[in-house]
């Protein structure tokens, strides 16, 4: 079945929830590098996934009810947002599918409040996987 096909400035919009981390989300955009163009844009690509990234948004979880900092990240595509038979520049081309896995990547960790006087605790994790989806402009070409 045919999907859309992604385009440079298509965007990545990620869903809140990233296991016990509830995130502040951004959108982020997908920078296309495909030698071919839909309105003159270029087609994204297989591996142009990893160029969105979204740094600066804050999370917290119920337990580190302070807010810590930290990147959202593309992780990896469902098996449906690459296309099996379309191909640009020798790489598949990247279309709109269902979810994609998501990384959230701490740089400052949210802090559990201290029982009483003291330091607040950090949270120990360094990352926390979600989902997101993809949004496209392009409302007419499609590849399979």
């Amino acid at each position: 079945m045919s999907d859309l096909v992604l385009i440079d400035g298509d965007l990545a919009l990620f869903m809140p929830v990233f296991g016990a981390a509830i995130v502040v989300v951004q959108t982020g955009r997908l920078r296309g590098s495909g030698p071919a163009t839909v309105g003159g844009k270029k087609i994204c690509v297989d591996g142009d996934e990893t160029s969105v990234s979204v740094p600066g948004c804050t999370y917290m979880t119920p337990q580190y009810s302070i807010p810590g900092v930290g990147t959202l990240k593309i992780q990896q595509l469902a098996a449906n947002q690459k296309a099996q038979h379309s191909q640009t520049g020798g790489k598949p081309v990247l279309l709109k599918g269902a979810m994609f896995t998501a990384r959230f990547e701490v740089q400052v960790p949210a802090m559990q409040p201290p029982p009483g006087p003291g330091a607040p605790i950090p949270d120990g994790s360094p990352s926390y996987s979600g989902q997101g989806q993809f949004q496209s402009t392009n409302i007419k070409a499609r590849a399979t």
